[in-house]
């Protein structure tokens, strides 16, 4: 999902992550505080320049720790369920607890849902009481009108996740309750998911609005979140869709038996010509004597200097057999796929004790899934 996040640190046990359009977000908050709402908190005090960039920055990063931590509640809860969260990424549009997997069950999506807003609820209620003790204590105006903002933001943050419009967390509660209710988890999300698409287009019309109305940036925004939540709404419920589709289901099913294979001692130029402009796969099995000596893709290709590709091998590049580029015929489809996503590859061998069966492609999943999905909503 994100292709250009670099790792912080780890928060129990959990990865967090940032993307690099988190910093965009950062750089406008910082601005917006700096140049509107802080000079505008107590007009009759005069703050400097470099004072007021100095709020809106740790403003910046009071949010970041508010959205780390309302990512955490959800991570903590999905763990106690027994869900694998692959860790918490912030990105521009906040920040999102990945998951490995949909919740086991209703009740585990009801309460992971609400654990997000629960921990917001908590902090900016902290924050806003901070600000009543300091402003009795005659603290600085300075730190007053960080922890105030904070406290509303926070709040505001909680009233926005609560709207019951899918994926935000209100449409997740939503979801948990139509799926307690006629025990249909593709119902419930196609159900939720619609209403999250609509959601969006009011947020999309209403940027519109904004902007013919003279607030541009403001507008530009509302149509950017809402253009964000029709995709996201629409995506979840193709998740649900393919979990439905390949959960349960055995890779060899699916697997292309006698797949083509190449020889150890082709140099790299044979297997490009030969191979990857004929037959157009990024990853080819290698074969010696019957017996699987590891893979070739075309990121190690790349590696080697094009002046080499005449004289080396494809003994000399081979990668081993390991979990991420092969699997067991026994395996579920749908782990597989996840696997394929996670290692951003569109093949895996499929092995069973040292041998080669056939390759899993994920053109073949999507087909199957495809075919099913349309038969099943005919049906």
């Amino acid at each position: 999902m994100f292709t250009n996040r670099v790792p912080l640190f780890k928060l129990f046990g959990f990865q967090i992550w940032i993307d690099w359009s988190w910093f965009i977000l950062a750089l406008l908050i910082t601005w917006s505080l700096a140049t509107g709402y802080f000079p505008s908190y107590h007009s009759d005090v005069q703050l400097s320049k470099p004072t007021l960039w100095t709020m809106g920055a740790i403003g910046s990063i009071g949010l970041f720790v508010s959205i780390v931590l309302h990512e955490l509640g959800h991570s903590l809860i999905a763990r106690r369920f027994g869900m694998e969260m692959r860790g918490i990424t912030l990105f521009i549009f906040g920040g999102v607890a990945e998951m490995t997997d949909q919740p086991p069950n209703a009740k585990a999506e009801f309460f992971m849902a609400i654990a997000g807003p629960i921990v917001s609820f908590i902090i900016g209620v902290f924050m806003l009481g901070l600000t009543m003790v300091g402003t009795a204590q005659e603290w600085p105006i300075q730190v007053l009108a960080v922890t105030g903002w904070l406290g509303w933001i926070n709040l505001i943050l909680v009233a926005f996740n609560i709207i019951p419009a899918f994926p935000l967390d209100g449409g997740r509660v939503l979801r948990a309750a139509l799926w307690n209710w006629k025990n249909d988890l593709r119902w419930a999300t196609r159900i939720a998911s619609d209403i999250g698409g609509l959601f969006g287009f009011f947020l999309i019309v209403i940027g519109i609005f904004s902007i013919f109305m003279g607030n541009f940036i403001g507008g530009i925004w509302w149509v950017i979140i809402g253009l964000f939540l029709r995709a996201a709404s629409t995506s979840s419920y193709q998740q649900v869709l393919i979990k439905r589709a390949l959960e349960g289901e055995p890779v060899e099913r699916f697997m292309t038996q006698s797949p083509v294979v190449v020889s150890p001692d082709i140099t790299i130029r044979e297997l490009v010509d030969d191979y990857f402009y004929h037959h157009y796969f990024k990853m080819y099995p290698v074969v010696e004597d019957g017996t699987l000596r590891g893979c070739v893709t075309i990121a190690s290709i790349k590696a080697i200097p094009r002046d080499q590709w005449a004289t080396k091998t494809i003994r000399e590049i081979i990668d081993e057999c390991t979990p991420m580029n092969s699997v067991h015929p026994n395996d579920d489809a749908m782990r597989a796929l996840i696997k394929l996503n996670r290692a951003g590859a569109s093949r895996l061998m499929v092995v069973e004790d040292g041998h080669l069966l056939g390759i899993l492609s994920l053109k073949d999943l999507m087909r199957f899934m495809s075919a099913k999905t349309e038969l099943e909503d005919t049906a």
